[in-house]
C-alpha cells in the first residue's frame, strides 16, 4: 500500500513543493529543521490543510487531485495522523478516547468491542482502560494516541515530532515502544522529525527537507554518507564544514588548511569539480594518528589545540592549523579510552580520504 505525493503550497516565507512515493510496508523519515515544511507536509496530506496544487494518491485511491477538483475530508481519508500533543479528548477515559475513533459504520456493536479490547491488550492499555487520559502516563497517553488510529482502519500512519516534547529517559523508553508498534503495522508510515539519531533508528529511508524542498531521499546509510548538501550535512550532524575550491583534481580547503585528492573521496563519482563548494567532515570519523597509517588513502595532519570540552564518556576538541592567518575551526571527537589532553597542544590526526563529504 504505497503513497504518492506531488503537491505544492505557498506560505509564509517559502513554498512547499514536493513529489516522492512512500512504498507499501516503508516508514520514510522526513527531517528537516524547525520551521521546514515537515508539518505542513503531513498535514496536507490528512486533509487538515489544502495543497494549492497537485495530487496525493494512496494505494491508487486519490485523496487530492487540484486538476480534477478533488479533496476527500479528513475523515474519508483513512489516515492516521499523531500529533506531538497526541490531541486526546481531556474529558474522556482512555477507552472512550478509542472509541470515538472507531469507523462506526463499517462495525456492528459487539465487533466494536473486539476491536477495541483487542488492540488495548496488543498495547497494553487493558488495565487503565477507565482512566481518565489527564492521569495516565506520558507513554500510555502516546499508546492511547496510537490506538486510536489504528482502530479507526488507519492505511496510513503519519507521526508528528512524536517524542519531541519528552525529557531523554521517558523518550528512550517510548521509542522503543513506538519502533515495536509502527514495525506491527504492517502499512506505510510516514513521520517528521528534526532529530536525526530517531530518524536514523527508526527510518527505512530519509528525506532531507529545506525551506519546503526535498534536497535527497535515500536509505539511511546513504544519506548519512553522502548528504549532497550543506544543510542536509548540517541537519545530519556534520560540524566540519568549510568552503572548499577543486582544480585539476585537488580539493583545497584553505581555512583548514587542507587538501585532498577528489578522486579517493568516497562519493565523489558524478560530482563534477565546479559543482563541489564545500566539503564536510563528521567529527567522529577523524582518528588520532599513530604512525601505522596507509598514506594512499589519507593524510596525517597537525593542529593546534585551542579547546577541550569533556562528555561523560568522550571529549570534543576545538583546533585549528596553526599555519593558516584566518583558521576555521576544526572539530574532532574521540573516546576517553584512547585520548587524554594532558596539557598537550598539538595532535596529529590521521583524514582518510574516504571520511570526506563534497557538498553543494
Amino acid at each position: 500500500m504505497s503513497l504518492q505525493v506531488k503537491i505544492t503550497k505557498k506560505l509564509a516565507n517559502f513554498s512547499l513543493d514536493v513529489d516522492f512515493t512512500v512504498e507499501s510496508r516503508e516508514i520514510l523519515a522526513v527531517l528537516g529543521a524547525s520551521g521546514s515544511g515537515k508539518s505542513m507536509l503531513l498535514k496536507c496530506i490528512a486533509g487538515v490543510e489544502t495543497p494549492d496544487t497537485g495530487c496525493i494518491v494512496l494505494d491508487d485511491r486519490v485523496l487530492f487531485d487540484s486538476s480534477r477538483k478533488i479533496n476527500l475530508l479528513p475523515q474519508e481519508r483513512r489516515v492516521g495522523l499523531l500529533f506531538q500533543n497526541y490531541a486526546l479528548f481531556p474529558n474522556m477515559t482512555v477507552y472512550q478516547n478509542i472509541y470515538h475513533s472507531v469507523r462506526k459504520g463499517r462495525y456492528s456493536g459487539p465487533e466494536q468491542e473486539r476491536l477495541i479490547n483487542g488492540i488495548m491488550d496488543t498495547l497494553q492499555l487493558t488495565k487503565i482502560r477507565n482512566n481518565s487520559v489527564m492521569r495516565i502516563s506520558g507513554g500510555e497517553m502516546q499508546r492511547t494516541a496510537l490506538a486510536r488510529i489504528l482502530v479507526n482502519d488507519a492505511e496510513l500512519m503519519m507521526l508528528d515530532e512524536p517524542l519531541s516534547a519528552l525529557d531523554e529517559h521517558l523518550k528512550f523508553s517510548l521509542e522503543m515502544e513506538l519502533k515495536e508498534i509502527i514495525g506491527n503495522f504492517g502499512k506505510s508510515v510516514l513521520f517528521v522529525t528534526h532529530d536525526r539519531d530517531q530518524a536514523h533508528r527508526l527510518g527505512d529511508r530519509i528525506a532531507l527537507v529545506n525551506d519546503g524542498l526535498i534536497e535527497k531521499i535515500a536509505p539511511v546509510r546513504e544519506i548519512f554518507m553522502h548528504p549532497d548538501t550543506v544543510e542536509g550535512a548540517r541537519i545530519t550532524g556534520v560540524k566540519n564544514i568549510a568552503a572548499a575550491t577543486v582544480k585539476n583534481g585537488i580539493v583545497e580547503v584553505p581555512r583548514w588548511g587542507l587538501s585532498f585528492d577528489l578522486c579517493r573521496i568516497a562519493g565523489s563519482d558524478g560530482w563534477s569539480e565546479k559543482d563541489i563548494h564545500y566539503i564536510g567532515i563528521r567529527m567522529n570519523d577523524v582518528k588520532l594518528a599513530k604512525g601505522k597509517e596507509d598514506l594512499s588513502k589519507g593524510n596525517i595532519f597537525t593542529f593546534k589545540i585551542a579547546d577541550v570540552l569533556s562528555n561523560v564518556f568522550s571529549y570534543t576538541v576545538k583546533l585549528y592549523n596553526p599555519d593558516v592567518s584566518d583558521p576555521l575551526p576544526f572539530y574532532w571527537q574521540i573516546s576517553k579510552d584512547l585520548w587524554e589532553p594532558e596539557h598537550r597542544n598539538i595532535v596529529e590526526l590521521y583524514l582518510r580520504d574516504s571520511i570526506v563529504m563534497p557538498l553543494k
